[in-house]
C-alpha cells in the first residue's frame, strides 16, 4: 500500500487494510465537496458533511489523527454551520420573518457549539496542536456573532409584536455578543472586520433607538433576558447522503470478479442499517447530553470546588510568603514605631518653636497697642528695628507648611496605626495569622435516613439516596450535594463508554462472509438476527438515558437545600479573601510607611532648623521692640 500523508502532523501513515483505502479517498471527497462549496455561491445550502459522516459512522477511528471520531465531528458540524450560514443569509435577503431568522441564525450556533466541543476535547487539543487554539477562537467568534444576529431578530419581533421592553434586552443582548465577537476577532482578515463594524452599526442603532423610545415614550418594564424563552434553533440542512458502492459516486466496479455485485450491495444495505440504529441512539443520547449541559450549566455547580473547605486548613501561599520574609527581619516593627516616634519628637519641637514665635509677635503688638493708647497714634522712633515685620511674614510661612504637613503626618500615623497590627501578625507565630482567618462554621448533626432512590446506570440495580424530607445538617448537606454530583459524572462516564463501545461494535461487524454465501430473499432476516447481538448494549443506554431525570431531580433537591449553606461560605469566603489582601496590603505599606517617615523627619529636621533661627531673630527683634517703647515713654 501507498503511504499517505496526514494532514496536522505531515507524517506519511501506511495499513495494511483497504478499508483504509476506502477512508482515504471518502476523506479526499469530502475535503473536495467542502472546497467546491466555499467556491459556490452562498445562496446554496448544499454541505460536504455527508462523506466525513459515513467515514465517522462506517470506519476505525485509529487509522490516522484526522480520521479520529473528534476530528471527523467537527468537520461535520462545521460544514453543517457553514450551510446553515448560506441558509441564513438566503432568508435574510429573501426578507423571511424576524423569529425565522432567528431560529436559522440559533441553529447556526448550535453547529458551531457542537463544533467547539470537539475542539475543546483534550483529545482533539493535542491533536491538532497549535492551530486548535486559532481554530477555537474563529468558532467562538461566529457563535456570538450569529447569537447576535439571532437576538437582533428576536429584538425585530418584539418591535413587530409591540413588546418595547423585551425589544430593548433584545438588542442589548445582540449589542453585548457582538462586543464578545468583536474582541475575539482581531488578527482576522478586513472583510471580517468591516462585516463586524456593519453589523454594529445596525445593532447599535436599533438599540439606541429602543432604549430611548422605551425610556421617552413607552416606559414598559425591561425584562432579564434569563425570563424570557430561549430561541431554539430550526436546522434547515443536513449531509447529502454517500453510498460509496453507488457507481455515480465510484463509477465502475474494478472487482466485481472478485466478490458478487450483490454481496457488495447486501453489505451496503447491511452498513445502513447499522448506522441507522447508531443515528438512532445518537440522538437520543445527544438530546438527553444537550438537557443535561444546559442544567448543569445553570446549576453552576463545580464538583471540585463545590465547598472550598479545604482552603481553610492551610494558610495560603502568597500570605506566607509575607510572614516568612518578615521573620527574617524582626525589627520591623520596631523600627516603624521608632521611626515614627522621631518624627513625632521633630514635628512637637517645630510646633513649640512656632507657637513661641507666634506668642513672642502677639505679645508685642498687644504692647504696642498699650504705648498707642497711653500716647496716641505716634510715628515710629528713628532706628525702629525693621525685623519684626520680616519676622511676622516668615513665621507666617511656616506655619502655612507646618500646618500642610502635620495633616500628612497625621494621615501618615493613621495609616501606621492601620497596618502596625498587621504587621504584628504577619511577624508572630504562624498559628495566630492561621486563628486571624475566617473559617466557615457548619453545623454537623445525625445523617438523614436512606431510601430507594437513585436508578443505577443500566448494571447495578437500585440505589439507596438520603430521604430529602427531614432537615440535614450543614455537613449532611455538603456531602450528600457532592455524592450526587459525583453521580452524574459517574453517569455521563458510563454513557461515553456505552457510546465508545457500540461504535467499536459496529465498526467490527462485517458479515461480507455471510451474505456471500447467503440466498437474496434470506437477508433481511440475516440482518435482523446480526442486529440483535446489539440489544444489550442499547437496554443499558437506555437505562442510563431514564435515570438521567432521577439523578437530575435529586440533584435539584440537594441544590435546593445547598442555598443556604453556598450563601454562608461564599460570605465566609469573601471575609477571608479580604482579610488576606488586606495582611498582603500591610506587608506592602511597610516600605512606604518607612519612606514617608523619613521624608517626613527630613522635612521636618530642616523646618526645626529654621524655626530655631527664626526664634532667636523674633526674641532679638521683641527685644529692640521693647527698648524702643520705653524710650517713648521716657520722653
Amino acid at each position: 500500500p501507498s503511504p499517505r500523508t496526514e494532514i496536522f502532523s505531515g507524517k506519511a501513515v501506511t495499513h495494511e487494510d483497504i478499508k483504509y483505502e476506502q477512508a482515504c479517498v471518502l476523506y479526499n471527497l469530502g475535503a473536495l465537496h467542502s472546497m467546491l462549496g466555499a467556491m459556490d455561491k452562498r445562496v446554496s445550502e448544499e454541505c460536504a458533511a455527508g462523506a466525513f459522516t459515513y467515514l465517522r459512522d462506517h470506519f476505525p477511528h485509529s487509522y490516522s489523527v484526522d480520521m479520529s471520531h473528534q476530528i471527523l465531528s467537527l468537520n461535520i458540524n462545521l460544514m453543517l454551520g457553514q450551510a446553515q450560514e448560506c441558509l441564513l443569509e438566503k432568508s435574510m435577503l429573501d426578507n423571511r420573518k424576524s423569529f425565522l431568522v432567528a431560529r436559522i441564525s440559533a441553529q447556526v450556533v448550535d453547529y458551531y457549539k457542537e463544533a467547539c466541543r470537539a475542539l475543546e476535547n483534550s483529545e482533539t487539543a493535542s491533536l491538532l496542536g497549535k492551530i486548535q487554539k486559532d481554530w477555537k477562537k474563529l468558532v467562538q467568534m461566529k457563535i456570538y456573532y450569529f447569537a447576535a444576529v439571532a437576538h437582533l431578530h428576536m429584538g425585530k419581533q418584539a418591535e413587530e409584536q409591540q413588546k418595547f421592553g423585551e425589544r430593548v434586552i433584545y438588542f442589548q443582548s445582540a449589542l453585548d455578543k457582538l462586543n464578545e465577537a468583536i474582541k475575539l476577532a482581531k488578527g482576522q482578515p478586513e472583510t471580517v472586520q468591516e462585516a463586524l463594524r456593519f453589523t454594529m452599526d445596525v445593532i447599535g442603532g436599533k438599540y439606541n433607538s429602543a432604549k430611548k423610545d422605551n425610556d421617552f415614550i413607552y416606559h414598559e418594564a425591561v425584562p432579564a433576558l434569563d425570563t424570557l424563552q430561549s430561541v431554539k434553533g430550526a436546522p434547515l440542512v443536513k449531509a447529502l447522503p454517500v453510498n460509496p458502492t453507488d457507481p455515480a459516486v465510484t463509477g465502475p466496479d474494478i472487482f466485481a470478479k472478485l466478490v458478487p455485485m450483490a454481496a457488495h450491495e447486501a453489505s451496503s444495505l447491511y452498513s445502513e442499517e447499522k448506522a441507522k440504529l447508531l443515528r438512532d441512539v445518537m440522538a437520543k443520547i445527544e438530546a438527553k447530553n444537550e438537557v443535561l449541559d444546559q442544567f448543569m450549566d445553570s446549576m453552576q455547580l463545580d464538583p471540585e470546588t463545590v465547598d472550598n473547605l479545604d482552603m481553610y486548613n492551610h494558610i495560603p501561599a502568597v500570605l506566607m510568603e509575607k510572614c516568612a520574609a518578615l521573620s527574617v527581619r524582626p525589627d520591623t516593627v520596631r523600627n516603624l514605631v521608632q521611626s515614627m516616634q522621631v518624627l513625632s519628637g521633630v514635628f512637637t519641637d517645630v510646633e513649640a518653636s512656632l507657637k513661641e514665635i507666634r506668642d513672642l509677635l502677639e505679645e508685642d503688638e498687644a504692647q504696642e497697642r498699650k504705648l498707642q493708647e497711653l500716647l496716641g497714634k505716634v510715628p515710629p522712633a528713628p532706628g525702629s528695628p525693621p525685623g519684626l515685620a520680616e519676622v511676622s511674614k516668615e513665621c507666617s510661612k511656616y506655619l502655612e507648611l507646618h500646618e500642610k504637613a502635620s495633616f500628612t503626618n497625621t494621615e501618615l500615623h493613621r495609616a501606621m496605626n492601620l497596618h502596625l497590627g498587621n504587621l504584628r501578625l504577619l511577624g508572630g507565630p504562624l498559628e495566630q495569622v492561621r486563628a486571624a482567618l475566617p473559617t466557615p462554621s457548619l453545623s454537623e448533626g445525625e445523617s438523614a435516613p436512606l431510601r430507594p432512590g437513585l436508578v443505577a446506570f443500566g448494571t447495578k440495580g437500585t440505589e439507596m439516596v438520603p430521604d430529602p424530607s427531614p432537615p440535614a445538617d450543614d455537613k449532611q448537606v455538603l456531602q450528600n450535594l457532592k455524592r450526587i454530583l459525583a453521580k452524574v459524572q459517574e453517569m455521563r462516564d458510563q454513557r461515553l463508554s456505552l457510546e465508545q463501545q457500540l461504535r467499536e461494535m459496529i465498526q467490527k461487524d462485517d458479515i461480507t462472509t455471510s451474505l456471500v454465501t447467503t440466498d437474496r430473499s434470506e437477508m433481511k432476516k440475516l440482518f435482523e438476527e446480526q442486529l440483535k447481538k446489539y440489544d444489550q448494549l442499547k437496554v443499558y443506554l437506555e437505562q442510563n438515558l431514564a435515570a438521567q431525570e432521577n439523578v437530575l431531580k435529586a440533584l435539584t433537591d440537594a441544590n435546593v437545600k445547598y442555598a443556604a449553606v453556598r450563601k454562608a461560605l461564599a460570605e465566609v469566603e469573601h471575609k477571608w479573601n479580604t482579610t488576606v489582601q488586606t495582611l498582603v496590603a500591610s506587608y506592602e505599606a511597610y516600605e512606604d510607611l518607612m519612606k514617608k517617615s523619613q521624608e517626613g523627619k527630613d522635612f521636618y529636621t530642616d523646618l526645626e532648623g529654621k524655626a530655631a533661627k527664626l526664634l532667636e531673630r523674633a526674641r532679638a527683634a521683641c527685644q529692640a521692640s521693647e527698648a524702643q517703647r520705653q524710650q517713648l515713654l521716657e520722653r
